[in-house]
């Protein structure tokens, strides 16, 4: 029997006329080097955290930035639960003393400790530090999360080798972004997979393209385009299917607001200095939502496996 990445990818370009496969990618470059992309205003990662006592629970955490404010904060459990705790940290400069410390949290019977320090944390266009910080999570004095390239030397100084650490994995990441129709990111689909490089643009009829009648949405992985979806005005929503690292992902697209944003005429000014906001998701799809039956042994293997989605909002700023 096999398994059902290579079935699937014997017929990975005819899912639609846009899907591609990771081999067939095109060798032309989607973005030019001299467009500069939209910005990211908050970045939010959501970690399930396994703990050695059989305890699960979600970990969400999120950096903002806007003209005046960068900030972190971190929700345990669920967004949508009223009882999720919410610590919130406001790195700007003037609070310097508040970018190296730590926290006691406590939630009805769970003990959070929280342990930070981002006085030398570097930044490029995304909130999220690049590295020189850590960040390092401890529920019920097990290590949850640890995140920056000096948490682990950290969590060496600080605590005992025999101190329990728990599984943690990234099952999701949404970015928030303004500016124009270019965006820019990097995700890793798979623990295992390598970080890959993402453009999403929008080019319209009057970019020089020959041939082409209306905005155009081109989505391109490392500098190689996946797909292509023309006349977007009247395709504004769709997904399509292509390959990375070996896994089906879904890509699904919604720019109806780009187009017909009807909020912008009848909101207040303050609501309409946006015209509207598009939203980009890539997700990961497991060998259980992509065929009715498996090989015993391998069900197992597909329900331990976390799937990842990666959720765009692109909110374009009238020119």
């Amino acid at each position: 029997m096999r398994d059902v990445i290579s079935c699937f990818s014997e017929n990975s370009v005819n899912v639609s006329s846009y899907s591609s496969s990771c081999s067939t990618f095109s060798n032309n470059a989607c973005i030019s080097p001299t467009l500069i992309p939209s910005i990211q205003n908050s970045v939010s990662s959501v970690y399930k955290i396994n703990l050695c006592t059989q305890k699960q629970l979600l970990i969400t955490i999120t950096w903002t930035k806007n003209h005046s404010n960068q900030g972190l904060s971190v929700n345990f459990n669920d967004d949508n639960d009223p009882t999720a705790v919410i610590f919130r940290l406001n790195t700007n400069s003037r609070f310097f003393r508040k970018k190296k410390s730590s926290k006691f949290l406590e939630s009805g019977d769970s003990k959070m400790e929280l342990f930070w320090d981002l006085s030398n944390a570097k930044y490029e266009s995304s909130p999220e530090p690049l590295d020189g910080y850590y960040l390092v999570i401890l529920v019920d004095s097990e290590i949850a999360l640890i995140l920056g390239n000096m948490a682990e030397e950290i969590v060496a100084k600080k605590f005992k080798a025999t101190t329990p650490m728990a599984k943690s994995s990234l099952v999701s990441r949404r970015e928030h972004c303004s500016g124009n129709t270019l965006y820019t990111t990097r995700a890793q689909f798979c623990e295992t997979g390598d970080s890959h490089e993402i453009f999403i643009r929008c080019s319209g009829e009057n970019e020089g393209l020959k041939n082409v009648k209306g905005p155009v949405l081109t989505v391109c992985i490392d500098k190689k385009t996946v797909i292509k979806v023309k006349r977007l005005q009247w395709n504004f929503r769709g997904n399509q299917t292509i390959f990375i690292d070996g896994l089906l992902v879904d890509l699904l697209w919604d720019v109806h607001d780009w187009f017909f944003n009807s909020s912008s005429s009848s909101s207040s000014s303050s609501s309409s200095s946006s015209s509207g906001s598009a939203v980009f998701m890539f997700r990961t799809r497991s060998a259980l939502d992509s065929r009715l039956w498996l090989e015993e042994k391998n069900v197992q293997k597909e329900k331990d496996r976390v799937n990842f989605s990666l959720l765009i909002y692109a909110c374009k700023t009238p020119t």
